[in-house]
């Protein structure tokens, strides 16, 4: 009896095999003439050499469609196993518009007009400026497109920094060793990547440093190369912390800067690295600039009246 082993790669088993492990016996019904063993992240399977070069084939494809859109059920299981071949089953929402296949096959698309355009922009230059007010989905789509290049291999890891500013509060304040002062700061990035990573996966990717999230003070005398780099709430930069970072560049890295000149948390009379490096970089080839408005907000309906209200005010001052 021949035996073929294959072992689940970047693959959480759990959720592969389903809940109580019925995708696994759902797969066993298609193949009654294999013996079809679970462990860990192996399947061993049992059977003569024919049957097992078929299911291996199927197998593949099952695995390729989870991995592209993290989601497996009986419908697709079932349009898998009796396809001709990969091209039959893709989903209905497989279309140039979804940047990645979240948490539970959640898609993830550029919602409006400018961040269709931060998309368009990232395709075509190696750093970009995402600048727009909160809510407007900038660090959103731009993890999303992190994301999506480490999922086609086009990066080796994602990189996601802030510059570690209080928004009216105290750092030394709160309670913990460093990491657990800073990752507040971090938040907002690792909630994006749990709605386009599953957590085990994730956590994976945190721990091997293939996914990496950092104060913007760690990038010091780094070379990012193979790299998708994102640096959020970029208008709470110095002069000097914006030059250090933007320097960073290596070899086949993608760099997106996201901020806000409106929400500034700098101290008084000290110069946006952001709003300086806007003016200075302006025209240079290779570097677009995307701006984001009020149109582009997809949170609360409230969001946008908030913005709107604020800027009327700063207008009239």
């Amino acid at each position: 009896m021949n035996e073929l082993i294959v072992e689940l790669e970047e693959i959480t088993p759990k959720e592969f095999f389903g809940a109580h492990n019925s995708n696994l016996e759902l797969l066993k019904t298609y193949f009654p003439k294999i013996k079809i063993v679970a462990r860990g992240n192996k399947i061993r399977a049992f059977g003569d050499e024919e049957m097992l070069e078929e299911f291996d084939k199927r197998l593949m494809m099952l695995l390729s469609h989870f991995s592209k859109y993290n989601k497996l059920d009986e419908n697709i299981i079932e349009r898998v196993l009796t396809s001709e071949n990969s091209d039959d089953y893709a989903t209905s929402d497989d279309s140039n518009d979804v940047l990645v296949h979240g948490v539970s096959g959640r898609t993830i698309k550029a919602q409006t007009v400018n961040q269709r355009k931060l998309v368009e922009a990232i395709r075509k230059n190696d750093m970009v400026f995402a600048i727009g007010p909160a809510g407007t989905g900038k660090t959103y789509t731009g993890v999303a497109l992190a994301v999506r290049a480490l999922k086609n291999k086009e990066v080796k890891r994602i990189i996601l920094t802030r510059p570690a500013v209080e928004a009216g509060e105290n750092l030394g304040f709160l309670p913990g060793d460093l990491k657990e002062k800073l990752d507040p700061y971090m938040q907002p990035l690792y909630d994006a990547l749990r709605d386009m990573i599953p957590n085990e996966k994730l956590v994976n990717y945190i721990e091997n440093g293939t996914i990496q999230i950092a104060p913007l003070a760690f990038m010091r005398g780094r070379t990012l190369d193979n790299a998708f780099v994102i640096l959020d709430e970029g208008q709470n930069t110095t002069h000097a912390q914006m030059k250090m970072f933007l320097t960073r560049m290596g070899k086949n890295a993608k760099f997106l800067l996201t901020g806000d000149p409106g929400q500034i948390d700098l101290p008084r009379r000290t110069i946006s690295g952001l709003k300086e490096a806007l003016l200075i970089l302006k025209g240079v080839k290779g570097v677009g600039i995307v701006h984001l408005d009020d149109k582009d907000v997809i949170r609360h309906k409230l969001v946008k009246k908030i913005i709107a209200a604020y800027k009327n005010i700063e207008n009239r001052n």
